[in-house]
């Protein structure tokens, strides 16, 4: 199965300003905007919302 472009990788980005990132796929179909995921960030030791960086 190839990699194309409908499944980028994408880098999820911290908002608590800790700099810590997250790296995943998206189906660009499905999840055409920009993907914001809750997850946990260990700098603040806490669930922050991780927003899409391009």
């Amino acid at each position: 199965m190839a990699r194309n472009e409908l499944r980028p990788v994408v880098r999820l980005r911290s908002t608590a300003g800790t700099g810590f990132t997250y790296v995943t796929r998206k189906n660009r179909r499905n999840d055409p905007d920009r993907m914001v995921l809750r997850k946990y960030d260990p700098h603040v030791r806490k669930h922050v919302d991780f927003r899409e960086e391009r």
